[in-house]
């Protein structure tokens, strides 16, 4: 689908501002902004700066708004297709149907690789495959894996458990077919950002506890794991840093809407009575989203129950870091990071 000329527009000139000697793009972002210890990257400053004038934001009223405004945006922060990398579309057998998906190779990979299942944020309400596409790439290419991005279902017309069932099945049929897809069996990871890492890791737990096929790695970028309290990152990044306190209550309300229990383990894994036996884990959080704290908590929960993982506070990023690929440098360098993680955790 060809991109809007306005967007086209203002994606050139998006480009062009990150273009700019430093010294002037500190004085479009603005003073640094230090908190909590930490300083801002400028790269993040100058992205939110953006945003404030545009006046862009997740939750744009209706959840059809705020879905082209997704499907819109991602034209301007994703950058360029990482290639080479090869696509076709997998439909995955469902209950309800078939699961959208894409699987993506990078080119010259072996037989036997590892496989990423890979499940893209948005809340669980907006978010897409394609929303979603350039961080696949990335991941792809850079961790030398072929990933399977899938499109589940979202709320609010199918609220939890839906999502989570749709990423449980999708897990499983990756590893049924990870064989005519050239990769092994055993060596199956799920990963997400936000939302989607709240299904990669309720994906891990549901799998070890009814045994069988489980995830060799888990590919956690600052996910959502608890959606029962209020931490203190929440308070102090609630407000101007890509996503917000409204959002995130906005997003919940639409997936776990009254009566869903929301302390349940396959929501918020972070309340799960046990977690040992889980497979190894890469977690990463943003030192100025409202999700750090749970994201950390979690962690720890994992290795207090003797499970194998790799905190990283990427302490001047905001939320959402993945996805910004065609802005600066800073985003690709974390995301980089979490490639080289994949890698080793699914060594050849």
């Amino acid at each position: 689908m060809a991109i809007p000329a306005h967007i086209r527009v203002q994606s050139a000139g998006a480009q062009l501002l990150y273009a700019l000697p430093r010294p002037l793009r500190r004085l479009v972002a603005g003073t640094p902004i230090r908190l909590d210890g930490q300083e801002l990257a400028l790269d993040a400053q100058l992205l939110l700066r953006l945003q404030q004038l545009s006046g862009a934001s997740l939750a744009d009223g209706s959840v059809a708004r705020s879905r082209a405004a997704l499907d819109a945006s991602r034209h301007l922060v994703s950058g360029r297709p990482v290639e080479p990398v090869l696509t076709r579309e997998v439909p995955v057998p469902a209950p309800h149907g078939t699961l959208p998906a894409t699987l993506y190779t990078p080119e010259k990979l072996p037989t036997g690789s590892g496989m990423l299942v890979f499940y893209h944020g948005g809340g669980w309400v907006v978010g897409t495959r394609a929303s979603h596409d350039n961080t696949a790439r990335f991941l792809a290419k850079y961790a030398g894996v072929r990933v399977l991005s899938v499109e589940y279902r979202l709320a609010p017309e199918n609220p939890f458990p839906a999502a989570q069932e749709d990423a449980l099945t999708a897990f499983d049929f990756a590893v049924d077919k990870a064989g005519d897809f050239g990769a092994d069996p055993r060596r199956v990871a799920v990963g997400g950002d936000s939302a989607g890492g709240n299904l990669a890791a309720v994906t891990a737990l549901a799998t070890t506890r009814r045994g069988g096929p489980a995830p060799a790695f888990q590919l956690l970028l600052y996910p959502a794991v608890d959606a029962t309290v209020r931490r203190r990152s929440r308070e102090l990044f609630a407000d101007g840093f890509f996503l917000t306190d409204e959002e995130m209550t906005w997003f919940i309300d639409h997936y776990a809407p009254g009566g869903v229990d929301r302390s349940d383990p396959l929501l918020s894994p972070l309340l799960a009575d046990d977690l040992s036996g889980l497979p190894p884990a890469y977690l990463a959080t943003a030192g100025f989203d409202p999700l750090r704290d749970e994201g950390e908590a979690y962690a720890a929960k994992l290795a207090d129950a003797g499970v194998p993982v790799a905190l990283s506070r990427q302490a001047d990023l905001i939320h959402g870091y993945a996805n910004f690929l065609g802005l600066g440098r800073r985003f690709r360098e974390a995301l980089a990071e979490a490639a080289g993680a994949l890698r080793m955790g699914l060594p050849g």
